[in-house]
């Protein structure tokens, strides 16, 4: 095998793919990203059993053939070096590999390509066609709030539902919940499926940030995602989500509406008050005012602050995990949000004032009991 590329082409989609490979892989050549060149076509390929992503890109191709590459090695050659042709060959026998620049040459040592994983193939029950825009948003808006409890798997993906008429993309770990729905977004039939959090980061930071469009395809054990030159396969989990329909308050009556960004910054300010193993959190409700306070007894520190807004509602305390209100107002663009209470004792709901026709988003957090304070 031997082909002739731009450096940085190829250090671009190199590190597109390299989030899969695992530091501490179940067997040794998932270590490898796996080298393909027919023709003109080089094709690489990343996998970690569960998660597989590929890139094609073009070059100058000389002697076609394939090897599997240590990925750290070659990255970060790659990452050194100037922009610059260079030309990349390996012997089918030895499975020797060497990088020649423009002032050097670098050899390394690769691995049987036979050895490594195949790519699974997806029997396509079912495909829906969105931007990745759209897409990007949705993974954006609910991965914050994904599980990290291996003990839990369902809750450590994202439950996309495909309800015909729109499309809700769901997250949750225990403490909040976030529900992205998208009614642009329509598909024939309903389904349901869970998808890891890996596989749904590698998308986030590859997708474009533009109307490219993207293919998506289900079968009963695996994603397809096709964009650009890019594929990407993950398994589903194959767990049943908790019913968070049934989570969701439907009577938060006492709606405050006050602007995002001023109330997140006070949250970070009094949250520096706040007990750091709790981060708990003091909201008082009173006419056209709230009141945040936070302590920490342990070092006799305390922090207030009053903020104005819209509210005709009961009075009211309630506390919160600031930790937790932060990433979900930082994860908002609007420029107002309405948090609508009921009780000091049921989840709060955080819905942004101004929404897009297309989506509505919203964000359920638990309240801490305010005897617990420390």
């Amino acid at each position: 095998m031997k082909f002739l590329v731009a450096s940085n082409v190829l250090l671009k989609q190199l590190s597109a793919i390299n989030g899969v490979v695992a530091s501490n892989p179940i067997i040794p050549i998932l270590e490898n990203i796996l080298v393909e060149l027919e023709g003109n076509k080089l094709m690489l390929t990343a996998s970690d059993l569960q998660t597989v992503m590929t890139t094609t890109l073009e070059v100058e191709g000389f002697e076609n053939g394939s090897i599997a590459l240590p990925a750290r090695l070659l990255l970060e050659t790659l990452r050194s070096l100037p922009e610059q042709p260079v030309t990349i060959g390996a012997d089918q026998g030895t499975f020797g590999a060497e990088i020649a620049t423009q002032n050097g040459r670098f050899k390394l040592s690769g691995e049987n390509p036979i050895d490594f994983p195949r790519i699974p193939e997806v029997a396509k029950n079912q495909s829906i066609s969105l931007s990745a825009l759209t897409l990007g948003e949705a993974i954006a808006n609910t991965l914050l709030a994904v599980s990290n409890d291996d003990m839990r798997p369902a809750m450590t993906g994202v439950l996309i539902q495909m309800m015909g008429d729109h499309t809700n993309f769901v997250a949750t770990d225990g403490h909040r919940l976030v529900r992205y729905r998208r009614t642009d977004l329509k598909t024939e039939g309903s389904s349901s499926l869970i998808l890891p959090k890996k596989a749904l980061s590698l998308l986030k930071s590859t997708l474009p940030s533009d109307e490219t469009p993207v293919t998506v395809e289900f079968s009963s054990s695996n994603a397809f995602f096709s964009f650009q030159s890019f594929q990407l396969i993950c398994r589903i989990i194959d767990e049943r989500f908790p019913e968070y329909e049934n989570a969701i308050p439907k009577e938060n009556n006492e709606i405050l509406t006050i602007n995002r960004l001023e109330f997140l910054s006070s949250v970070k300010r009094i949250s520096i008050y706040s007990n750091k193993t709790t981060h708990q959190i003091r909201l008082k409700l009173s006419a056209n005012k709230l009141t945040l306070s936070a302590e920490d007894l342990d070092y006799s520190n305390e922090a207030n602050e009053a903020l104005t807004c819209d509210y005709a509602g009961k009075d009211m305390e309630i506390g919160f995990n600031a930790k937790l209100i932060s990433e979900l107002l930082s994860n908002l663009s609007s420029k107002f949000v309405d948090i609508k209470l009921s009780e000091p004792n049921k989840a709060g709901l955080i819905i942004p004032s101004d929404q897009d026709e297309a989506e509505d988003i919203l964000l359920l957090v638990m309240p801490v009991m305010l005897n617990s304070y420390n």
